[in-house]
């Protein structure tokens, strides 16, 4: 590759980093009520709101990563016709439904919030080592195929593809539980109160298609697209990249000691300091040769520039909200009353004595349930609660904040006492004590739609 390209790539690179986060789109909002369609008894709506919140949830930043996996499932094979093609994509998107469905109704009936299972470190470390696995798979190392004899047992049922898609799928469905919305939150509720696990699951499952739509294009035209030339490989490694940076940041999400060094070391350096130090290193890292170098020829630099460009987006991901003013000044914060970690604390004498010292003051109470693997939970940090008219309104609440990141019985206890079926999940109580059943945010909001749901709990007269 020449020189002045690989360069003009390495500036995009750092340039993409820079500036693409802060443009991606927030996926669906509160309006889309698939619970108040199905309580009227409007069954085809409500079956349309889920496949709209599914589709709208596949547009958000919480999916792009999982781009790369139906990539190598697809444009590692060969298709020899746009039936087989079909035939593999459909059966990548009905295991991410499958498993979707299951993980869901499970949530609803158990009480504990969808996504949950991500609390588990034993299975984010095996869906870790599946993405390096599938990442080494797009930087060369072998090719996505089982063995032999395995396939050709395997085609006489139906195709090895066809089984290995349906699998990758369902690996799918598992990366994809943060992406909780509101409409996957409503439907997980009105599950929970209908005992219903049939319907539920139906529901669940088209929600799955919904999001499976892009899939299912991608699937089919990668298939489609020619396989030889050296830009398929530079495309490969693009893949990989992806595939290894999402596997680091589930791993970090899942180890406390790891969360707090990146969270620490991104504070060190300020918002314009860890985006500033990420642009370069993803510079660094493609210049090096991680996109157009290939492990058997000068390996190592291909190496070191992968790892750079990995670091680079942890760096980036972990820059701090909170800036600094050209004054010197920082900006104002959203001030939290506490913090409450159940696996660490062991019991909620903590936050209910929180509570209890609000409505002795007479006070309402914000409480922001969220989950370091919950992606829409990080879009109310980094969006919402650093937004001056938030913080402004949300002075006269007490604020709590539960963390959901580690599952544990007194944190299920907590899901169940305020009805928490999906992160992010944002419940009131009045100054009287009264849990209100609204407002209440699932999902992420705009700070100006935020802030008028904040505005909805009243101000009440207490007795003295």
């Amino acid at each position: 590759m020449a020189f002045p390209k690989v360069l003009l790539l390495a500036f995009a690179a750092a340039l993409g980093l820079t500036v693409v986060p802060t443009l991606l789109p927030e996926g669906p909002s509160t309006s889309l009520d698939a619970a108040g369609q199905l309580a009227q008894g409007a069954w085809g709506t409500a079956f349309g709101v889920v496949f709209l919140g599914g589709l709208l949830t596949a547009l958000t930043p919480c999916v792009y990563p999982l781009i790369p996996i139906t990539v190598g499932v697809f444009g590692a094979r060969q298709a020899s016709s746009r039936s087989r093609a079909f035939l593999l994509t459909t059966a990548y998107v009905v295991g991410m439904g499958v498993v979707f469905s299951a993980l869901g109704v499970a949530a609803a009936l158990s009480g504990k919030a969808f996504g949950a299972v991500l609390g588990n470190q034993w299975l984010v470390v095996g869906l870790a080592v599946f993405l390096l696995v599938l990442a080494s798979s797009m930087f060369g190392a072998f090719e996505l195929a089982l063995p032999s004899g395995l396939a050709m047992k395997l085609n006489g049922v139906g195709g090895g593809g066809v089984i290995g898609a349906l699998l990758m799928g369902s690996v799918a469905g598992f990366l994809a539980a943060p992406c909780t919305g509101p409409v996957l939150t409503g439907v997980l509720a009105w599950v929970s109160q209908t005992q219903d696990p049939v319907l539920g699951a139906a529901l669940l499952f088209v929600y799955a298609l919904g999001i499976g739509v892009p899939f299912f294009l991608i699937g089919v035209f990668t298939l489609r697209l020619p396989k030889g030339g050296a830009w398929m490989d530079w495309v490969k490694s693009v893949f990989g990249i992806a595939l290894v940076a999402l596997a680091v940041s589930y791993l970090r999400d899942a180890f406390p000691a790891v969360r707090g060094s990146v969270a620490a070391a991104g504070q060190a350096l300020g918002k314009p300091g860890a985006i500033g130090l990420a642009a370069v290193l993803a510079f660094a890292g493609v210049a090096l040769g991680a996109v157009h170098r290939t492990f058997s020829e000068r390996g190592l630099l291909k190496g070191l520039g992968v790892a750079a460009v990995v670091v680079a987006f942890v760096l980036r991901m972990a820059a701090p909200v909170q800036s600094v003013g050209a004054d010197g000044v920082a900006a104002p914060s959203f001030t939290w009353a506490l913090t409450f970690k159940a696996d660490e604390a062991k019991s909620a004498a903590e936050f209910d004595a929180a509570l209890q010292r609000a409505k002795d003051s007479c006070k309402p109470v914000m409480i922001d349930f969220f989950a370091d693997w919950c992606a829409a939970c990080k879009e109310l940090d980094e969006r919402t609660y650093v937004a001056t008219e938030v913080i402004s309104e949300a002075k006269r609440f007490v604020t709590i904040k539960v963390d959901g990141t580690n599952d544990h019985e007194v944190l299920d206890k907590l899901y169940e006492r305020f009805g928490v079926s999906g992160l992010p999940t944002v419940a009131f109580i009045d100054p009287l004590g009264q849990v209100l059943t609204a407002p209440r945010v699932t999902g992420f909001l705009a700070p100006a739609a935020f802030t008028q749901e904040l505005q909805k709990v009243a101000v009440a007269t207490c007795s003295r």
